[in-house]
């Protein structure tokens, strides 16, 4: 018998992630919110760049409590929602069972540790992926893919990780296994701050900002204060990792980040875990952060905007 996954927000990542492991013979549980009548009926259906496939018949909920325990949950929600969690996880998690969580942005496990407890392992894995939900129960998956897994609370590779890691390979899901969450987080974070903040700000494509003299400016300065905080606890991120991820930029499909889409449609942004954390990390060591600061400042600004126009609208 394999490991039984509950996934807690089947969008473009829990979606996809969830259905190959479906895919591979796995028992997968999906809660839903909006699409939830529209996927019972149909499944879900992924276009992807590694081929597309459907599932036309999925375990779809829409309400936690109809759920069964699962060994591992995987929380996909935007961390906009992570109010909900205390609703959300008790029913699902067994006695020694695994919460994955595969959000953006920094101080995530703790948050979670504070619903389920000390017995209860987290992994938090970060996801390098292009991916969008596109109508109900369609998902489009652009570019990339891999997960990096890091556990929460100890340092080094458990086994609990070598189990799941070798689920989702199986899969056809690429696993880095990393020794140190945080550093793997900060990292995470050199590419999130400027792209999703500058994607808004600008409005513009990764490729739009890169292709500009002072888009790529601006990204780059961002990025060194991102390592400059990380470096006030002790985390090194060399200087060859900023080229990289500007280099793998230039390379990527055009592509609009999920803060921007979030943006476009008018939904509350990951502000507060992609900026606001950071920022109040980088505080507490002494590191100033000024051009993440000024960011997160006009992030709000255009949030509250936006989000009051559409409310005006409705």
């Amino acid at each position: 018998m394999g490991r039984s996954y509950a996934v807690v927000g089947t969008g473009a990542i829990g979606g996809f992630y969830g259905s190959l492991l479906q895919k591979i013979g796995l028992e997968v549980h999906f809660l839903l919110h909006r699409d939830y009548e529209h996927v019972k009926q149909h499944g879900l259906a992924i276009s992807s760049i590694n081929g597309d496939f459907t599932l036309p018949q999925v375990n779809a909920y829409n309400d936690v409590k109809d759920m069964p325990r699962c060994d591992v949950v995987l929380i996909a929600l935007k961390t906009t929602q992570n109010h909900l969690l205390p609703q959300l996880l008790p029913p699902l998690i067994k006695q020694g069972g695994v919460v994955l969580t595969l959000q953006n942005g920094l101080g995530i496990e703790p948050e979670i540790a504070s619903v389920v407890g000390e017995n209860i392992e987290i992994l938090g894995g970060l996801c390098f992926i292009c991916s969008n939900k596109i109508s109900p129960g369609k998902i489009h998956h652009i570019d990339y893919g891999q997960i990096q897994l890091a556990a929460y609370g100890t340092e080094g590779i458990t086994n609990t990780m070598r189990q799941i890691a070798a689920d989702f390979e199986q899969a056809g899901i690429p696993i880095q296994m990393e020794e140190n969450l945080m550093l793997t987080r900060w990292k995470k974070l050199v590419w999130n701050i400027p792209f999703n903040g500058l994607s808004v700000v600008l409005n513009a494509t990764t490729y739009a900002i890169m292709a500009d003299l002072h888009g790529r400016k601006m990204a780059e300065q961002l990025m060194r204060e991102v390592v400059a905080a990380a470096f006030g606890y002790g985390l090194e991120i060399k200087e060859s990792f900023i080229q990289q991820r500007l280099e793998d930029t230039v390379k990527m499909k055009p592509y609009l980040t999920s803060m921007k889409l979030d943006y476009d449609f008018h939904l509350p942004l990951e502000i507060e875990a992609i900026f606001g954390n950071p920022i109040r990390a980088a505080q507490q060591v002494g590191v100033p952060v000024p051009q993440i600061t000024m960011l997160y400042q006009q992030l709000k600004f255009l949030e509250a905007r936006n989000l009051s126009k559409s409310l005006s609208k409705k």
